[in-house]
C-alpha cells in the first residue's frame, strides 16, 4: 500500500497524538494530543471536531460503561462526561508523577483497563504495566522502560505489550477470568542501531479479527502487520516518520485511524512529511475487534 491511498483526517496539527479510540456507539473516534494536554472527538458523518482540556498529560483513554471516557493523565485516573466537560478525579497516581506518567493502554474483554507508563529518566526498566479493575489500580509487575504496544488476542488469550526503549515486543499468557499473566515470549526484536538497518521502535499497537498485531514503527514511518508468530505480513509506509498507534472505526472496523507526532521533530523532517502530527486515514482489508470499555 502506498502513501497516496492514506489521508488526513484533519489537518490540525497535534504535538504528540495518541491512541486513537472508536467509539462505535457514538461513530466517533477519540485520541489525545499529550503534550497539548487534550482529549478529542471527530465525528465522520458530521465532519464535527471538539476537544477537551486536561489539567496534566492524559496517557491514554478508554470507553466508559457507564457513559463518556476514563482518562489515565500523569496526575492519575479520571472520568470525563463528554456532555458535560466535567472530569471527576477517581484516582491518584500509583507512582512519582515528577518521573513517571501514563502511557499506552487498552480495556480487556472483562473491563479492566491494562494501562502502561514511562519512566522519564529513560535510564533502565522502570516503568510498571498496570492493571485498573473497578478503581483499584494494581502493578503487574512487568516493567519497560517507555510501555506501549497493549493489545489482546481475538480469544483473550495473549497479551500483547512492547518496551519502546528496548525494541521489544512481547507477547504473554493471559487469563481473562482472573486478569493474571503468566509466562512470555519475545515476539518481536526489532534493530537498535540507528547507523545500520533502523527501520524505527515500535509504538503503540492494534490486534484484527484475524488475530495479526498492528504496530505503530516510530521513527521508521511505517506500520507492520505482524502475525501471531511474529512474522510480517505485511507495511504499509505512512506520510509522517514517527506514527505512534492505529485504531480500526467505521461501522465494518475497515477504517484504520493513525496518530502522529510533530513535536521535537527536525525542521527537515516536517518540511518533507507535512502532515506530521495530523491524524490520518485509509482503509484496509481485514476488520479490526471492537474497542472492550472499562467497568467502574
Amino acid at each position: 500500500m502506498s502513501m497516496h491511498e492514506i489521508q488526513p483526517l484533519l489537518t490540525t496539527r497535534m504535538q504528540l497524538g495518541e491512541c486513537p479510540l472508536w467509539h462505535a456507539q457514538e461513530a466517533a473516534l477519540y485520541w489525545i494530543d499529550i503534550d497539548g494536554c487534550a482529549v478529542h472527538r471527530h465525528h465522520p458523518v458530521s465532519d464535527a471536531h471538539q476537544q477537551w482540556a486536561m489539567p496534566s498529560e492524559p496517557g491514554c483513554i478508554a470507553i466508559n460503561a457507564a457513559g463518556g471516557l476514563l482518562v489515565a493523565l500523569r496526575s492519575g485516573l479520571a472520568l470525563l462526561d463528554t456532555a458535560s466537560g466535567k472530569l471527576t478525579v477517581i484516582a491518584d497516581a500509583p507512582y512519582d508523577p515528577k518521573t513517571t506518567r501514563f502511557n499506552d493502554g487498552r480495556c480487556d474483554a472483562a473491563g479492566r483497563l491494562w494501562v502502561g507508563s514511562i519512566y522519564e529518566p529513560r535510564d533502565h526498566p522502570n516503568a510498571p504495566l498496570f492493571c485498573v479493575e473497578h478503581g483499584a489500580i494494581r502493578d503487574s509487575g512487568k516493567r519497560a522502560t517507555v510501555s506501549n504496544g497493549v493489545a489482546f488476542s481475538p480469544d483473550n488469550k495473549t497479551l500483547y505489550h512492547a518496551d519502546t526503549t528496548s525494541h521489544r515486543i512481547f507477547a504473554y499468557e493471559f487469563d481473562l477470568a482472573t486478569g493474571n499473566i503468566a509466562g512470555s515470549r519475545l515476539l518481536k526484536q526489532f534493530s537498535t542501531d540507528k547507523l545500520n538497518n533502523y527501520g524505527g521502535r515500535p509504538d503503540g499497537a492494534t490486534v484484527d479479527s484475524e488475530g495479526a498485531y498492528w504496530c505503530a514503527m516510530y521513527e521508521g514511518g511505517k506500520i507492520l502487520r505482524l502475525s501471531p508468530n511474529g512474522d510480517v505480513l505485511n507495511e504499509i509506509v505512512v506520510p509522517a516518520r514517527c506514527p505512534t498507534m492505529m485504531a480500526f472505526g467505521g461501522d465494518d472496523l475497515r477504517t484504520l485511524y493513525i496518530t502522529t507526532v510533530s513535536k521535537n521533530r527536525p525542521a527537515a523532517e516536517l518540511e518533507q512529511y507535512p502532515l506530521s502530527g495530523c491524524v490520518l486515514t485509509m482503509r484496509v482489508d481485514v476488520p479490526g475487534l471492537p474497542e472492550h470499555a472499562y467497568l467502574v
